[in-house]
């Protein structure tokens, strides 16, 4: 006891001391680049960015652009939807988790405490819905009541939930956080790059959203399918062009604020002109035979062919020299390989040019295929398909005037190709999804992806290259990564157990039927 008072007194003093000696050491080592608290207006500006660009070229590009046949690569490496290799592309979308995930599990929580912010808390529960919906389509069964709470909750192994419950609880959190906007309240105003706190829109955007949810699961559940269409169309959708979700990128030295579709495909392939490319991709003969077959004026926005020039190249977009590549046909450069098409760097591949979150073109394509199912009746299934032509060709604008198209192409494209209204419904349904998968290009492979493997349009061909992973058909789901068998290995055997036991390319999702 006498040692143990003699220490005390002894370190009496010194606690005195620390103080004055601790407030400079902790000012300090303060970052003044960096908040110790969260500001939810910036947090949700970085869950905005992070959310539409996680993966975008291992995924979207590389497994999805190519599955879907919008691209195709000559080198067996970046394989992953052209000859249906490399898994390992589809497993980066994952990393959602450990981004705009608990970013907005942030701002959740932040903007949960008053009610004023309701509005914040609106917003952020929409954008949730939007990210989560992407993961559980890719991925299935994954975590997500659990999701984002390590920081808060010291949870490192969340369970998974079913997809079945995680589709009835975005749903809900549209229809909640659609119905509890106040027009009185503020907003995150500028900090939102999409609507700029416009709550009017994020309403429409909200119930686009349960629009895209509720037909998701016509194989599945057909009468929750309705009841969600026709919800979300009676509450309002995105129909005019004034209401589309965008988000304006700009050239610059700070990379976040450059269109990462741009970034990603000119860092992976078409940064050289006339050059072989590093992943050996150029656009796929089936997306380039489509556009000539229609006669579609898209062809010559998206897509050029270098033409040697003196000591350079220039790029032509005339239609004549369009010419895609065969998936999976080569194991190597082919001598031929500058005569393929690839992206338009006057449109696509600019740093500035705008991403297109979610539009009119994709709202009116489903409302075509509503109205076929008899659960909308405010328009013929030919008006909203043509209105969706015109809004789809109507979007290429915003990439500036070298990609706008005129009224009077758009209205002989529709000449020559009229709305099947005499066909019998699948035939119509063929028409709408395949216009989808033109409409959708590059702005939201995922959901071309989705919507293929929902309806089975367009009709692909699916490449059957040696030593494949999936025997020949085009991949129907995302692998969860090795880690989760490694840290949070019970949730994940009980979710791939209940999925089938199988974790690979060729897994389905709920709603896949």
């Amino acid at each position: 006891m006498k040692n143990l008072i003699q220490k005390i007194l002894f370190a009496a003093p010194l606690a005195l001391m620390l103080p004055s000696c601790d407030n400079g050491f902790v000012e300090m080592n303060k970052d003044p680049n960096k908040s110790s608290e969260v500001v939810p207006g910036f947090l949700f500006t970085k869950a905005q960015l992070d959310a539409v660009s996680v993966n975008y070229t291992g995924a979207a590009y590389l497994t999805i652009g190519q599955s879907m046949q919008h691209f195709a690569t000559c080198k067996e490496v970046p394989a992953a939807g052209d000859k249906y290799f490399n898994y390992g592309y589809s497993t980066g979308n994952w990393g959602a988790y450990t981004g705009a995930v608990i970013e907005l599990a942030q701002v959740i929580e932040a903007v949960s405490v008053n009610p004023a912010d309701v509005n914040k808390l609106s917003v952020a529960r929409i954008w949730k819905a939007y990210l989560f919906h992407r993961l559980t389509d890719l991925y299935g069964d994954i975590p997500y009541f659990d999701a984002g709470k390590a920081l808060a909750d010291k949870n490192y192994a969340p369970k998974y939930d079913t997809q079945q419950v995680i589709y009835a609880d975005m749903l809900k959190e549209l229809d909640e956080a659609a119905k509890a906007f106040d027009t009185t309240k503020p907003t995150f105003a500028n900090a939102d790059l999409i609507y700029g706190g416009d709550v009017t829109k994020w309403k429409k955007f909200a119930y686009s959203l349960m629009l895209r949810l509720g037909m998701r699961l016509t194989q599945v559940d057909p009468t929750m399918a309705k009841t969600w269409v026709e919800k979300a169309i009676a509450g309002g959708i995105i129909t005019a062009d004034a209401d589309r979700a965008v988000i304006a990128y700009v050239d610059g030295t700070q990379t976040a604020s450059r269109n990462f579709i741009a970034s990603g495909l000119l860092s992976t392939d078409y940064i050289t002109p006339g050059g072989q490319n590093i992943e050996g991709g150029k656009f796929a003969k089936t997306l380039i035979d489509h556009l000539k077959g229609t006669k579609d004026p898209r062809l010559n926005v998206i897509s050029i062919v270098w033409i040697p020039s003196g000591s350079s190249f220039v790029a032509d977009t005339s239609t004549a020299l369009q010419l895609g590549m065969p998936n999976a046909l080569y194991n190597n450069v082919p001598e031929n390989f500058n005569s393929f098409s690839e992206p338009n760097p006057n449109t696509l591949l600019k740093y500035n040019a705008p991403l297109l979150v979610f539009g009119n073109a994709e709202t009116n394509l489903l409302l075509a295929e509503a109205t076929l199912r008899g659960w909308y009746a405010g328009a013929t299934a030919k008006d909203s398909y043509d209105k969706a032509v015109k809004a789809g060709m109507g979007q290429w604008a915003l990439f500036g005037a070298a990609a706008t198209i005129s009224d009077a192409k758009v209205n002989a494209y529709l000449d020559v190709n009229p709305y099947n209204a005499a066909g019998t419904v699948e035939q119509q349904m063929e028409q709408i999804h395949t216009q989808k998968w033109v409409s959708l290009f590059l702005e939201d492979e995922y959901e071309i992806f989705s919507n293929w493997r929902r309806t089975g349009y367009p009709k692909l061909i699916p490449t059957n290259y040696p030593g494949n992973l999936t025997g020949g058909k085009i991949p129907t789901r995302f692998v969860i990564p090795d880690s989760e068998e490694t840290y949070n290995q019970t949730n994940f055997y009980e979710a791939r157990t209940r999925q089938g036991g199988t974790n690979t390319l060729s897994s389905i999702v709920w709603w896949d039927k």
